[in-house]
């Protein structure tokens, strides 16, 4: 796999000096040469830190000591830059680590660009790891970081500060009167300041904010922003010419909707279901998505195929059997306006092609959260796709009260859908509705009911066996290293 660009000098390695710097913005594309093996690699271990730096993001405070000390950890063991001053004494070289950051950077670029949706997460993340990063300098790399990027904002003199020295105080309440002489103070173009001028921090004269350098974080956000929105745009022109390739196209399809937890593609939970149990499970621990495909089915004896293919893999996700699968679909169908004969030609074969058994006889496997989300939206009159990205706000508050939920938890799932955290409000939907925390592993719906199954075992009594049995059971679980 070959990065490259349409000019190359020669006689020089752009790599060394991208390097020397612990933080970029990421304005020059890798060069070098990289395998398939490592291009995947660094890819999954890049989505895996952002889709951390976004759960912790809503679990923790910004920059508090616990949000810290999370994501120190998370950047170090999957050898990210998260230490400037910091030499490693074992693994990967800084240089290395650097260089990984550099390069899995632009392959999520071309995973990430090719739809709104998909470009919005990717740069509200990406900002967030900046912010940390940038936050987690010395004075002087910020310096150095400012200038190197053409942002070079004079300071003011001790002459200007001195006659300015009230309306900096009165201005910035984050300066004190002591302090004013000893800090510096930055004239940006009011323009570039516009979060600042908006919340009132700042001291404006002719045009010019004056910014304290604690709050110079924000102007060098907004340019990152901007930066980083714009190189997405172009990105996605190339596309066409990147899929053409054909080993990539289906990689970078896989990464935009991809689930970074363990394989469940072998079952090891047939038959452990029973038929009678369905209905007392949905509503005690199916995840809302099925919940509502389940209700629909019972009260309308039917669904489209939408929701046949979500409901009828997650049932066999769970453990249910081929025979079974046949047996529940013509049931309940035939309570409708479907006849057995009819069932039988026109929708046992779609089941059976769920389990491999006709067409090309792939052994299908459940949808991830993320397809749930951003592929094939409901229409009128179907029940499939995600709740929490889907439904009407109004409509899903009603639905979160009828199901019982306190209204301070409505409350809180509503604000993480605002936010567009989808994944985290469904499982603040199962914290809520099972009296339990599970803040310390990302989750996938189709680990629902295993995980219902474990919290009324002997497994969530006893601790010490709950990481091991959780793991082998719950087929969606990615734990987060505590």
């Amino acid at each position: 796999m070959q990065f490259q660009r349409r000019h190359r000098k020669l006689g020089t390695n752009p790599q060394s000096e991208l390097y020397l710097q612990p933080l970029q913005f990421y304005g020059e594309p890798p060069l070098e040469n990289i395998s398939l093996a490592e291009f995947e690699t660094f890819a999954v271990e890049r989505l895996k830190l952002l889709k951390t730096v976004e759960n912790l993001g809503v679990s923790y405070v910004k920059h508090s000591s616990q949000y810290k000390l999370k994501m120190d950890n998370e950047l170090r063991l999957l050898h990210f830059p998260y230490r400037p001053d910091t030499k490693p004494l074992t693994g990967p070289s800084e240089f290395e680590k650097r260089r990984k950051d550099h390069i899995s950077h632009f392959i999520l670029r071309l995973a990430y660009c090719q739809t709104e949706d998909l470009r919005r997460w990717f740069i509200q993340q990406e900002v967030d790891l900046f912010r940390y990063r940038f936050t987690d300098l010395p004075p002087q790399q910020k310096l150095e970081f400012l200038h190197k990027n053409n942002l070079k904002y004079n300071t003011l003199s001790d002459k200007e500060k001195n006659e300015l020295s009230d309306k900096l105080l009165m201005s910035s309440y984050s300066v004190s009167g002591v302090t004013v002489e000893k800090l510096e103070f930055y004239k940006v173009p009011f323009q570039d300041a516009l979060d600042l001028v908006r919340s009132r921090k700042v001291y404006l004269k002719a045009g010019f904010a004056f910014v304290p350098q604690q709050d110079i974080v924000t102007i060098v956000l907004n340019d990152f922003r901007t930066r980083l929105s714009k190189a997405l745009a172009l990105t996605a022109r190339s596309l066409p010419a990147v899929h053409s390739d054909e080993r990539l196209h289906p990689l970078l399809n896989h990464l935009s909707h991809a689930y970074l937890g363990q394989d469940y593609s072998i079952q090891k939970n047939v038959g452990k279901i029973s038929l009678e149990q369905i209905d007392s499970l949905s509503g005690k621990s199916f995840p809302l998505c099925m919940r509502q495909l389940h209700q629909a089915l019972r009260e309308n004896h039917h669904l489209r195929h939408g929701g046949r293919m979500q409901y009828g893999l997650f049932l066999k996700g769970i453990g249910i059997s081929l025979e079974q699968a046949l047996q529940f679909w013509r049931s309940e169908f035939i309570r409708g306006k479907v006849d057995a004969d009819k069932f039988d030609k026109a929708y046992a074969y779609g089941i059976r092609h769920m389990y491999g058994k006709e067409g090309k006889r792939a052994d299908y496997t459940p949808y991830s959260c993320m397809k749930v989300i951003l592929s094939n939206p409901p229409s009128q009159g179907d029940h499939h796709g995600c709740p929490f990205r889907h439904s009407d706000p109004e409509l899903l508050k009603q639905k979160l009260q009828f199901y019982k939920v306190s209204p301070s938890s409505i409350t809180q799932i509503m604000e993480l859908v605002k936010g567009m955290h989808f994944q985290l409000a469904c499982q603040k939907y199962f914290e809520v509705t099972h009296n339990v925390s599970m803040a310390h592993f990302y989750r996938c719906y189709r680990g629902y009911l295993c995980c219902r199954v474990q919290l009324t075992s002997n497994a969530w009594r006893h601790p010490e066996l709950l990481n091991s049995s959780l793991a082998d059971c719950y087929s969606c679980l990615m734990f987060i290293d505590s």
